[in-house]
């Protein structure tokens, strides 16, 4: 590897990560937000679209999609990060909010094994041991919230699919990465998941008007913090990181929000949750050193 490889590299993670960070507040701002969780997620990306789209006409005609097979893939990158937020918001209304967002952080499992049986991509041993460790670590740390039940089966099913559907998220950025900039990939596609969102969020006969300032400032920390910043680093990551590694670095999330939630919201934070956030940074750690 040479000294300009590396540093884009370590770049790379560094974004990656950063995104990871960035999203870990989306929690919080669903829990702020005056909306119903369907209208909360319209409007992340909705009020996400006239950032990107400005920074995307600030671009060259080079950065645009070339053609039929361009506009497909975008197409499907933001109808899968649409299922993978709608399946989620249906999950916690079957099953406890633990359990989903659990359940939903197990797309390191669907990205690895998607990647070795549709493009060949064979993990390591010490890849996917790091990936399993990673994932015990996300266990220890939601373990205490949550609750086996055989009523929150549908639930714990639905929250197991929004993992899939993010895995197809995060593979078909990885992919599309390979020919066209972040700002292309995230405004095209967001445009399609906003579109996808919209009939979902007023079938659920939630309000869309935020009824308060304060609402609008939650809802615009959301598009903005997580959606715009955060969706982004991550994007621009997988141009120069395997997606499987990717997907397990995304495990850092449910760590930073637990301690944002602690340091916000007053939530406790106990020492098991906190033995799992370094379980997982060590799992993230083999992983990389396997990937």
């Amino acid at each position: 590897m040479t000294a300009q490889s590396s540093t884009v590299d370590r770049l790379a993670l560094l974004s990656l990560l950063g995104g990871a960070v960035a999203i870990a507040f989306a929690p919080i701002f669903v829990r702020l937000s005056e909306l119903g969780p369907s209208a909360t997620a319209f409007h992340r990306l909705f009020l996400a679209l006239p950032f990107l789209w400005i920074w995307m006409a600030r671009q060259p005609r080079s950065a645009r999609p070339a053609g039929r097979r361009d506009y497909l893939a975008l197409s499907a990158a933001g109808l899968f990060f649409a299922a993978d937020l709608a399946v989620w918001h249906w999950s916690i209304k079957f099953t406890s909010v633990a359990n989903s967002t659990l359940l939903a952080n197990f797309a390191p499992v669907f990205v690895t094994f998607a990647a070795w049986a549709l493009f060949g991509h064979r993990p390591t041993r010490v890849f996917v041991a790091g990936m399993a460790l990673a994932l015990f670590g996300a266990i220890t740390l939601m373990g205490e919230s949550m609750a086996l039940d055989p009523e929150h089966l549908k639930g714990d099913a639905l929250g197991m699919t929004t993992a899939a559907f993010y895995a197809g998220y995060i593979l078909s950025v990885s992919r599309l990465r390979a020919r066209l900039p972040t700002v292309t990939i995230m405004a095209w596609s967001g445009l399609v998941t906003t579109l996808a969102l919209l009939p979902v969020a007023l079938l659920s006969g939630e309000s869309l008007i935020p009824p308060t300032p304060r609402a609008w400032a939650v809802l615009f920390g959301l598009a903005v913090i997580s959606q715009v910043a955060g969706q982004s680093l991550i994007a621009h990551a997988l141009a120069h990181l395997p997606a499987g590694f990717g997907s397990v670095a995304l495990l850092l999330q449910p760590a930073v929000a637990a301690v944002l939630a602690w340091a916000l919201l007053a939530e406790p934070l106990s020492l098991w949750q906190a033995a799992g956030g370094m379980v997982i940074l060590a799992g993230i750690w083999l992983a990389r050193r396997g990937s």
